[in-house]
């Protein structure tokens, strides 16, 4: 005689691993998570993040740099800089730093016109008493959307 059919360790073994099976071609899918890049000075931490991620030759990216305190990880209120970059054909966009609405936010957009590695760099003061302080870093340009490779 055969029983009612119960579950067993194998069956919900089983289901767990088609759960964990979808999950990772669900995230696979999605939109890449870049975590933003990370940035000391001597009295600075900064973080800088990018929209669109990755970048793409050809349209404005949008970047977004929290300053805070290095010590007291308070927010940077009234600074002033501006971020700038140089790819190897010697093209250099560059923007000044607008302030956000979060405390310590500031703005900046640059354009790359080619594809490639650029250099980055970012120059920051606390007010316009303090020295510019110069933090730079290498970003990968991909090439322009809807165009071949």
């Amino acid at each position: 005689m055969i029983g009612p059919a119960r579950a067993t360790p194998d069956g919900r073994r089983a289901v767990w691993l088609v759960a964990c099976a979808a999950a990772v071609v669900v995230a696979a899918c999605g939109p890449a998570q870049i975590p933003p890049i990370r940035l000391w000075t001597q009295d600075l931490a900064v973080r800088v993040s990018s929209d669109p991620v990755p970048p793409h030759a050809r349209e404005p990216v949008v970047f977004r740099i929290e300053v805070r305190d290095k010590t007291s990880s308070q927010p940077i209120e009234g600074g002033e800089g501006r971020i700038y970059a140089t790819s190897a054909d010697g093209a250099n966009p560059w923007d000044g730093l607008t302030r956000g609405p979060q405390a310590g936010t500031y703005y900046g957009k640059l354009s790359f016109i080619t594809s490639g590695p650029w250099a980055i760099g970012l120059q920051f003061r606390r007010d316009s008493t303090q020295p510019l302080e110069t933090m730079d870093w290498r970003q990968e340009v991909l090439g322009a959307r809807g165009e071949a490779p």
